[in-house]
C-alpha cells in the first residue's frame, strides 16, 4: 500500500548564494540583456542598468544607517522602484516588509508596528488612496518608524543623493557578512484569529523557489515575462523577479495594477513569451473586446495560480492565447510559496483537477488531521511540506509558529487534499473556512473581528459563496443588538477605507440567528447553502 508521500529529489542543487550575489551573477553573464521593463513608466533597465541601480539604492541605505536585519518596509503597487528595492534590501541584510497596496489605515498601522519598520519607502498614491495622508495618521502610534520616503517626491531624490556618502567597498564589506540563511522578506498573511501573521522568509526560501518555479516553466534568458500580478504577493516577487533574474529572464511590467487591455498591449508590443495570473486575469483578457486585435503568438507558457482553473478557461488559454506550455502552481506564503507545479508537458485534465506533482528539493504528504499518520494515496487528508522553502516562522510570534510547524518541520496547510498513484495532488477542501477570492485569500475571523467592533452588533459569521469571477464572494450574516437599526449599506460604510476593498463583504445578511449544532457550533455550510439558494446562486456553485 503506497502512503501519500513524495520528495522531489533533484540533480539540480539548489541555489545556496544571497538574492544580491545571484543578481550580480546574471548581470555578469548578460549584461546587455532586457532585465526590467515597467512600460506605464516608461523605463527600461538592462541587467548592467539593473544591477548598478540596485547598488547605488543599497549604498543609498547604508548611508541612512540601515543595519543588517532591519526592517524597511515597501507600500506600493507595481513599479520599477519595488523591484530595485526588493534587491537593493536585500544587499545590504535588511528586511523587506512588504505592505499590501490595498491596506487601509488599521492593516497599515499593524504591520508597520508588528514589524517594527525603522524606514517606510511607498508611493505618494494609489487609485483612491492617499498614502501620504495614512502615512501621517499612524505615525504617532509608530515608535520605530524614523522616516516614510514617498517616490517622485524631493525626499526620495534626498535618499538616492546619500549614496554618494557610501563607497562600493563598504556596499561590499556588507554584504560579504550576509548568509543565505538570513531573514529577508516578511510578508504579511490574513490570520485566523483576527490579526495578519507576518510569514518570515530567507535568501535561501524565497530564491530557491523562484529558481525552481522557473525551471519547471524552462526559462532562459531569452524569455520575457509579462507580469500584471501585483509584487506584494510572492506570486509577483518571487514567481517573478526570483525566477527570471536567477535564469537571465526579463520582466514586463504593463501597469501598476491590473489591466487586461494593458496587458495585452504589453505582451504583443513587448513579445513576451511567458504570462502570469490567477483566472480571473485570464478570463478577463480573454474577455476584452479588443483582444483578436493583440498578437500573442510570441506566448509560449506561464503560470495559472491562486485558486483552481476552470476546464474551459484553461482550453482558451492554451487554444486562443497560444500558452501551450502553461503551468498550474499550489502554495502559500508560508512555503515561499510553490509546493507543487504541473509539468509544461501535462495533459488539459491533470493541469486543471490537479495542482501537480511535488517540486524540486520538496517534500510533500498527506496526513490525517487528527492522528497525524501519513494516509495511503487516494484517501483525504491535510496536505504537509517541508523542507528549504517552509518560511522560518511567523515574525515575533512563536506560539503562532508553533500551531503552524510541527517539531519535525512540516508545514500544515490547513488545506484537505489527496494524491494519486501517480504523484498528483488534488486540492479537496479546506479544514478552516478560508476563502479565495480572486486569488486574494481571506480569513472570515479576520473581517468578523472588524465588524464585532460596529456598536450595533451582536454577533458576526462570515462565509464564502460561489461567484462566477471571483470564484468566491464575501457574505456577513450579522446579527443585530436588541434595538439596533444598522443596514447593509451602513455596516459595509464600516469597513470602506479601513479594511482592504476585496475584504468588503460584497453580501451582507440581517438575521436573528445562526443555525447551529446541538453543542452549540456554528454551521457554515447550512448558512452557505441557504445563500447559495436565497441569492440565486445555485448554477454558480454547481458550474
Amino acid at each position: 500500500m503506497a502512503l501519500s508521500y513524495a520528495h522531489g529529489a533533484h540533480d539540480v542543487p539548489l541555489p545556496g548564494e544571497t538574492i544580491g550575489a545571484n543578481l550580480e551573477a546574471t548581470a555578469a553573464r548578460f549584461p546587455d540583456r532586457d532585465a526590467l521593463v515597467a512600460r506605464h513608466q516608461g523605463l527600461r533597465y538592462t541587467y548592467a542598468e539593473l544591477d548598478a541601480e540596485v547598488d547605488a539604492l543599497a549604498r543609498a541605505l547604508l548611508a541612512q544607517g540601515i543595519e543588517r536585519g532591519d526592517r524597511v518596509g515597501i507600500w506600493s503597487p507595481n513599479r520599477a522602484e519595488w523591484a530595485v528595492v526588493q534587491y537593493a534590501s536585500a544587499k545590504v541584510g535588511a528586511i523587506l516588509v512588504n505592505v499590501n497596496p490595498a491596506y487601509r489605515t488599521s492593516e497599515l498601522e499593524y504591520a508597520l508596528k508588528q514589524s517594527g519598520c525603522r524606514l517606510l519607502l511607498a508611493a505618494p498614491s494609489f487609485k483612491a488612496s492617499d498614502y501620504v495622508e495614512m502615512v501621517e495618521a499612524v505615525r504617532p502610534r509608530l515608535p520605530a518608524l524614523e522616516r516614510a520616503i514617498f517616490f517622485e517626491t524631493p525626499e526620495w531624490d534626498e535618499l538616492r543623493a546619500g549614496a554618494e556618502r557610501v563607497s562600493e567597498d563598504e556596499l561590499r564589506t556588507r554584504s560579504a557578512e550576509l548568509d543565505f540563511t538570513d531573514p529577508i522578506n516578511i510578508q504579511y498573511t490574513s490570520g485566523t484569529t483576527g490579526y495578519p501573521k507576518g510569514a518570515t522568509l530567507s535568501h535561501h526560501n524565497i530564491l530557491g523557489n523562484g529558481f525552481f518555479v522557473g525551471e519547471g516553466c524552462r526559462l532562459t534568458e531569452q524569455d520575457r515575462i509579462c507580469l500584471p500580478v501585483p509584487y506584494y504577493h510572492c506570486f509577483g516577487m518571487v514567481m517573478g523577479n526570483l525566477a527570471a533574474i536567477s535564469h537571465g529572464s526579463c520582466i514586463v511590467l504593463p501597469e501598476a495594477a491590473f489591466e487586461p487591455g494593458a496587458v495585452l498591449d504589453a505582451v504583443s508590443a513587448e513579445r513576451c513569451t511567458v504570462l502570469y495570473g490567477v483566472p480571473t486575469m485570464f478570463i478577463a483578457e480573454l474577455d476584452h473586446p479588443g483582444f483578436d486585435s493583440y498578437d500573442l503568438s510570441s506566448l509560449r507558457t506561464g503560470i495559472m495560480a491562486g485558486s483552481p482553473c476552470p476546464v474551459e478557461v484553461m482550453r482558451r488559454v492554451v487554444d486562443r492565447m497560444n500558452m501551450g506550455e502553461v503551468t498550474i502552481c499550489y502554495g502559500m506564503t508560508e512555503t515561499s510559496p510553490v509546493s507543487t507545479q504541473t509539468g509544461a508537458d501535462d495533459d488539459l485534465e491533470h493541469r486543471t483537477a490537479t495542482v501537480g506533482r511535488v517540486h524540486p528539493h520538496v517534500e510533500i504528504r498527506v496526513a490525517d488531521p487528527d492522528t497525524g499518520r501519513t494516509v495511503p494515496r487516494g484517501e483525504t487528508g491535510e496536505f504537509l511540506t517541508r523542507g528549504y522553502s517552509v518560511m522560518l516562522g511567523y515574525w515575533n510570534d512563536p506560539e503562532r509558529t508553533a500551531e503552524a510547524i510541527d517539531a519535525g518541520r512540516w508545514m500544515h496547510t490547513g488545506d484537505l487534499a489527496t494524491m494519486a498513484d501517480d504523484g498528483y495532488v488534488k486540492i479537496v477542501g479546506r479544514i478552516k473556512d478560508m476563502i479565495i477570492r480572486g486569488g486574494e485569500n481571506v480569513y472570515p475571523r479576520e473581517i468578523e473581528e472588524f465588524l464585532y467592533a460596529h456598536p450595533d452588533v451582536a454577533d458576526v459569521q462570515v462565509i464564502g459563496v460561489p461567484d462566477d469571477r471571483y470564484g468566491e464572494e464575501i457574505m456577513a450574516w450579522v446579527q443585530l443588538r436588541e434595538g439596533a437599526t444598522a443596514t447593509e449599506d451602513e455596516l459595509r460604510e464600516h469597513c470602506r477605507g479601513q479594511i482592504a476593498r476585496y475584504k468588503v463583504p460584497r453580501y451582507i445578511r440581517i438575521t436573528d440567528g445562526f443555525p447551529m449544532t446541538v453543542t452549540g457550533k456554528v454551521q457554515k455550510f447550512r448558512m452557505r447553502e441557504t445563500a447559495i439558494a436565497e441569492l440565486g446562486l445555485v448554477e454558480v456553485a454547481t458550474a
